[in-house]
């Protein structure tokens, strides 16, 4: 588990989301007290439980990024779900324990995917081995059956005899030469044959035709029986680029202990793993007893138990939520979180309100993240050749352009920058393979001449911005 204090957790959010200090502060002391709850005893231990954080807030201004970025900065499993993909029993939608079952695949995921890395370097060494060993065995046989015509059973009978010393001699010449060659990379575009596990890779829609077994736990038992009888290995003749990555990997997932890596995910997730929920407003009830919010109620519900803590059966085994963080979010535009039901309410103790952005927050977006749109367009176009560079004025003018969309139509926050952005540089993404060499300036006369009549023509500006 991460140690990272709570200033540092908010310096990295701050490096890929703009304002919104509340927000990131409590979600960083929430992460601290994660850290603070291990050095406890045993005892103390089990009776600190995670404070839920609600957020509240119009949709672009932030919220599922900071719960994305924070599980990302702490390396803690996490799954983002949506509250009106749950229905109560009786309505068509998931079972809402689908959510520990999908946290579960996050985490076994994440701990194989570190595990095959720690054990990357071994796995290279032994791939390298293979490799030379499948190389001198072709090389012998195209020795074999140019020399003498020897069929590849002659070949394989006579490579079971006992070989003279001279023969050794000689394979451990070609041995050390192909390794030397293999080092230099200079045999990247010979082929090797080697064998390949096939995977099944078919979709498969889940259905519910069996009592007591959830529709994803019903696909995996399928797609595991089909991989019974499916052939495990095929020939392929690839090259040997490709071959030392194909075994590589064969390598690496050999050398990964699975029971231990599932064994470390589950301890994982109930220490600590993070989930999402967004729209947790659409479920309050209207008041209609009709429509679809008729079961808002109901699925406020069955999300109860999995919040406040409880224990969930999973293929791999039981699961306990007590400790896992729970951040909710809903844009609340129409109701308010104290209409949830109110136990539902009593597990979000900690709320926080995320400001709406205005045309200083857009420019900022613009220019101050890493991963900022106009880095990203750049890169983009810099493959093709193209240079992009955005002057002061083109950055405002799209920030105003974006900031006075949201305001005449509906207010989506950062994700009208991408509209804008997209529809500034759409002619020269599409011609930049013929204008390689060139460098294009977006400036303000250049934004307004792209989009300047759309932004203004309310029919227009409805329809494409």
């Amino acid at each position: 588990m991460t140690s990272l204090t709570p200033k540092e957790i908010v310096a990295e959010l701050d490096r890929y989301i703009i304002g919104q200090d509340d927000a990131k502060r409590m979600v960083a002391v929430a992460l601290r007290n994660r850290w603070r709850r291990q050095q406890l005893s045993d005892e103390m231990r089990g009776e600190v439980h995670p404070s839920n954080i609600l957020m509240i807030g119009p949709t672009g201004v932030g919220k599922t990024e900071i719960a994305r970025r924070v599980a990302r900065i702490v390396n803690a499993p996490f799954v983002k779900v949506e509250a009106t993909k749950f229905t109560e029993v009786g309505y068509v939608g998931r079972d809402v324990e689908s959510i520990v079952r999908d946290l579960v695949e996050a985490a076994i995921s994440l701990q194989h995917d570190e595990r095959l890395e720690a054990v990357r370097e071994q796995a290279a060494g032994v791939a390298a081995q293979r490799l030379i060993e499948l190389l001198v065995s072709q090389l012998d046989r195209k020795t074999a059956v140019e020399s003498n015509g020897q069929t590849d059973e002659q070949v394989v009978s006579a490579v079971e005899e006992a070989l003279t010393p001279a023969e050794k001699r000689r394979i451990t010449r070609r041995r050390k030469q192909l390794t030397d060659m293999l080092d230099r990379e200079a045999l990247e575009d010979e082929t090797v044959e080697i064998d390949v596990e096939s995977d099944f890779d078919g979709y498969m829609q889940p259905v519910e035709i069996i009592s007591g077994v959830s529709p994803e736990e019903l696909h995996d038992s399928v797609r595991e029986l089909i991989d019974a009888f499916s052939p495990r290995r095929q020939q392929r003749r690839v090259s040997v680029r490709e071959a030392r990555r194909i075994l590589t990997q064969q390598e690496a997932v050999r050398l990964v202990d699975m029971d231990a890596v599932v064994e470390s995910a589950i301890k994982r997730v109930e220490e600590t793993g993070v989930v999402f929920i967004d729209e947790i407003d659409k479920t309050i009830h209207s008041g209609s007893d009709y429509g679809p919010d008729v079961s808002g109620e109901g699925v406020q519900r069955d999300l109860l138990p999995i919040v406040e803590g409880s224990v969930v059966m999973t293929r791999y085994g039981p699961v306990r939520t007590d400790h896992v963080l729970f951040i909710a979010a809903g844009s609340f535009s129409s109701s308010r979180p104290s209409d949830l039901i109110p136990e539902l309410q009593g597990r979000f103790p900690l709320r926080v309100e995320l400001d709406s952005l205005d045309e200083d927050d857009m420019y900022a977006i613009l220019t101050v993240p890493a991963n900022a749109l106009t880095r990203q367009a750049t890169a983009l176009l810099a493959s093709e050749g193209v240079e992009l560079r955005f002057e002061e004025d083109g950055l405002r003018e799209i920030a105003a352009i974006a900031t006075d969309v949201n305001a005449r139509t509906e207010d989506i926050g950062a994700r009208r920058l991408l509209t804008v952005v997209e529809r500034v540089l759409e002619e020269i993404s599409f011609d930049a393979p013929e204008r390689k060499g060139e460098t294009v300036i977006i400036n303000a006369e250049y934004v307004e001449e792209r989009i300047g009549d759309i932004a203004s023509d309310e029919d227009l500006n409805n329809a494409i911005l």
